[in-house]
């Protein structure tokens, strides 16, 4: 009973600590944008929270959005939360060449640095107004 409780807290906990994650990725972008050479890099934060979370999409080989194992030997998907997602951090796509081969567009990046900020501030509201609800319910008010 605690954990079904807990579950919604554990995902808005992990996708806080994703946020957090992107920002620093886009931030070290911003800082090398004249850097030469520099290759920008992102995450796709859908995959980085099923990642996190333990679910995938449906599929033929998934039920009820955890993955079934093929052969009872193999080992079960773990739900913590990889660091710095394994590696797993993508390029961005160059939209226009520049002369120092850096990838970096300030235009781009700001708009995905302001979304990602208004995303993490929306998800602390949902943590903590779930921690209140929870609150309540245990105290009884």
């Amino acid at each position: 009973m605690l954990d079904k409780m807990t579950n919604r807290l554990d995902f808005q906990g992990k996708a806080l600590v994703l946020r957090a994650e992107r920002q620093r990725v886009i931030a070290s972008n911003i800082a090398n944008a004249d850097t030469p050479g520099y290759v920008g890099r992102d995450m796709k934060f859908s995959e980085a929270l099923r990642a996190a979370t333990g679910t995938e999409p449906k599929t033929m080989a998934t039920t009820g959005g955890t993955p079934a194992a093929a052969d009872a030997r193999h080992f079960a998907l773990s739900s913590t939360l990889p660091s710095s997602q394994n590696g797993k951090l993508g390029y961005t796509v160059q939209t226009q060449p520049s002369l120092d081969q850096n990838t970096v567009d300030m235009d781009r990046e700001r708009a995905n640095f302001v979304d990602n900020a208004v995303r993490y501030e929306a998800t602390l509201r949902f943590f903590n107004g779930q921690a209140k609800t929870m609150l309540s319910a245990i105290t009884g008010q």
